[in-house]
Order: structure tokens, then C-alpha cells, then sequence
């Protein structure tokens, strides 16, 4: 809409100057002047302050303005005072094409000129101040008209390029959480599977147990990837705690837990619950543990919450981190997520394979509000 505006307040400029310089038209080449002349300064015009043609515009600009500079004076000179409506036209250009203080001298050039011009052909005070006014109005509006129409160009791309941004972030999110929610889960359920595939035989009850926590960690699953799709998910990482320690114990490693944060704000809660599902699902996949311990730590004077995990048996070559994993995934993944709210996560290989994986976050509500949304109920689901 706005380049339309300009475009027609062009055409209307353009229209006017014509029907002053056919009014004082005494002979035919004046005549054709008329009616050849003030199209192409109004289609110089364009040319300058088109946005589409700043390609163009910058290999022919010299041509073009001196081109606009030549037509604009030479009739002004030959026909008289009429012509020099044209001016106008050369200002916005002048100010379109040449930045900075050259091009507000220039500019001021062009409208001196048409009033030196004017007061050359003998008019008198009240018609030059006339020229000089007319020329500075009208090359100011056809300037602002013009960069209201390329400003709202710029902001239409910059919102179509937004709208791209927030699908691919919308997509990076929905790809991370769908990766640390359900790695875990897979693993756990494959992990059960492989269990029970040996006992089922020797212990049936036993057996019959793990199914049935198979059936929850399925139905968790479930659960998580519906509440993925809505955009949010809490977590707590109490229960994960316990989660964890049933799925490292059924594997047969030693599990040493040491967690006792209560009143964690809900941001905190869910991430370090994340944390501990990512760092466990590394466990499985990439470690032969024989001994995990799990502990929490809170600082109430630095106002952050601590979530260690350490595991033996790490595979050197396998075990994924931060600097490895790529964009999106993992432990890489899970740095982004900590950092997002002003945190840290380290990870540090100790003597022979013990691998350690420590994330600290702040306890400060606030610093969760730019990277979370308020849960709502969850829905009972069933398989």
C-alpha cells in the first residue's frame, strides 16, 4: 500500500508539472519537450527510489542523476519558470541516491539553484520564494513517501522472516524435547525388554513386574509426546530420581542416591529432571556402569541448585558431550538449555573410566520465565 501511495503521488506531481509546462507552451518543441520531458523525470525518478533497483541503480547512478540534472535546468533555462516544478523531482532523487552530508548539500544545491534560476528570470520576490518553497516541499514528500514505501518493504520481509524464525525454532524445540523425553523412555522400555526376556523363564513373578513397569514407562511415553505437541512439559525430578534408580537397578548397577531439594521453582524442577533423563539415557547407551550415584546439592547463598551424576564404566571413545553432540541433541542440547537460564553444565572424565556430568542452575523463579509456560492439568491417558 505504501509503495501505491508513492507511486500515485508520483503520477499526481508528474500530471501537474505537465499541465503547467502545456499552459505556457508557445511552439512545438516546447510542446513535445512537455509531454516527452516530464515522464522521464518522473520515471528517473523511480529509478532512484525504487527499492527493488538498488542493483541496477548502483552501476547506472552517475548516468541517471546527471541525466535528471540535465533535463531538470535546460528547459528550466530555455522555456522559463514553469519548468522548474522538475526540481522537486532532482531533490528526492539527490536525497534517495547520495547519503550523508553530500547529499543534504546537494540537495540544497538544487533547491539554491532553482531560486538563483528564478531570480534570474527576472520573478518576482513573492514567485521565487515560491520556487525555492515548492521545490524543498516536494522533494521532501516525494523522499518520505518513498522511504515509507521501502520501510514497510523492509518490514514485511523482516516479518516474513520472523515468522520463518519462529516455525524453525518451533520445530528445534519440538525435535529437543521429543529426543530427551523419549530417549530416556526408549531406553528404559528396551532395557525392561532385555530383562525380561532372560527371566521370564527362571522367575515369572518377577517378570510379570517388570511388564508392568514397562507398561508405565510406556504410558509415560505416551503422555509426553501429547504434551510435547501442546508446547509444554513439567517434570519432577523426585520422581525421576526414582524412575531412574528402578531402571539402573533392573540393569543390575549399584545406585547410590543422594536427593533433597524441596521447594524448587517449576523451571528449575523440570530442567534438572531433563538433565538427569539425558545424562541417564547416555549411561545406557554409550557406558557398562557398575556404580551410579545420583546427588543433589543447593547454595543458598549463590542461589543455585546442583545435580551430579557419576557413573564407572564409561567407553572413552562413546560417551557423548557437550563439544560432540550435535546441534539439537544430547548432552550439546542440554548445555543450551542450562545456558539459556543463566546456568552450567560441566562434565569431567576422572581416573580410569568414572565419567561425571554436573549441571548448576539458579533457584530465582525469574530466570525461568523466558524459556517455560505454566503447565496445566494433565489428562489421564490410557492405552
Amino acid at each position: 500500500m505504501a509503495s501505491l501511495i508513492s507511486f500515485v503521488v508520483l503520477i499526481g506531481y508528474s500530471l501537474m508539472q505537465t499541465v503547467n509546462v502545456l499552459e505556457a507552451a508557445t511552439g512545438l518543441v516546447e510542446l513535445v519537450c512537455s509531454v516527452a520531458v516530464v515522464p522521464v523525470v518522473a520515471a528517473l525518478h523511480w529509478v532512484h527510489s525504487a527499492p527493488g533497483l538498488a542493483v541496477i541503480r548502483g552501476r547506472i547512478l552517475v548516468y541517471t542523476l546527471s541525466l535528471q540534472a540535465l533535463i531538470t535546468f535546460v528547459p528550466f533555462v530555455v522555456y522559463g519558470w514553469r519548468w522548474g516544478g522538475m526540481g522537486g523531482f532532482l531533490a528526492a532523487s539527490v536525497l534517495h541516491t547520495v547519503h550523508g552530508v553530500l547529499g543534504r548539500v546537494l540537495f540544497a544545491l538544487v533547491v539554491l539553484g532553482i531560486v538563483g534560476l528564478s531570480a534570474a528570470q527576472q520573478l518576482g520576490p513573492v514567485n521565487v520564494v515560491y520556487m525555492g518553497v515548492s521545490t524543498l516541499l516536494t522533494g521532501l514528500v516525494l523522499f518520505a513517501l518513498a522511504r515509507l514505501a521501502a520501510l514497510a518493504t523492509a518490514i514485511h520481509g523482516t516479518r516474513e522472516e520472523l515468522a520463518r524464525m519462529a516455525v524453525a525454532r518451533e520445530r528445534l524445540r519440538f525435535a529437543r524435547d521429543l529426543h530427551d523425553l523419549l530417549g530416556y523412555s526408549l531406553s528404559s522400555i528396551a532395557l525392561k525388554n532385555e530383562l525380561i526376556q532372560r527371566i521370564v523363564l527362571k522367575n515369572p513373578e518377577l517378570a510379570r513386574r517388570e511388564v508392568e513397569e514397562v507398561l508405565v514407562i510406556t504410558r509415560q511415553a505416551l503422555a509426553d509426546v501429547r504434551e510435547v505437541a501442546r508446547g509444554y512439559r513439567d517434570l519432577s525430578l523426585l520422581v525421576e530420581v526414582e524412575s531412574a534408580c528402578s531402571v539402573l537397578r533392573a540393569a543390575g548397577i549399584k545406585v547410590t542416591s543422594d536427593v533433597s531439594v524441596t521447594g524448587l521453582p517449576s523451571g528449575a524442577n523440570t530442567l534438572l529432571a531433563t538433565v538427569l533423563r539425558e545424562g541417564l539415557t547416555n549411561i545406557l547407551r554409550h557406558s557398562q556402569p557398575g556404580t551410579c550415584v545420583i546427588a543433589t546439592r543447593t547454595d543458598q547463598e549463590a542461589g543455585t541448585v546442583e545435580l551430579r551424576l557419576v557413573n564407572d564404566g564409561a567407553d572413552v571413545e562413546g560417551v557423548v558431550s557437550p563439544g560432540r553432540a550435535s546441534a539439537g541433541t544430547g548432552l550439546g542440547n542440554l548445555t543450551a538449555r542450562v545456558g539459556a537460564v543463566g546456568g552450567r553444565l560441566n562434565i569431567r572424565r576422572g581416573p580410569a573410566d568414572v565419567f561425571e556430568l554436573v549441571a548448576r542452575v539458579p533457584l530465582a523463579t525469574e530466570a525461568y520465565a523466558s524459556v517455560t509456560r505454566p503447565a496445566e492439568a494433565r489428562q489421564p491417558v490410557a492405552l
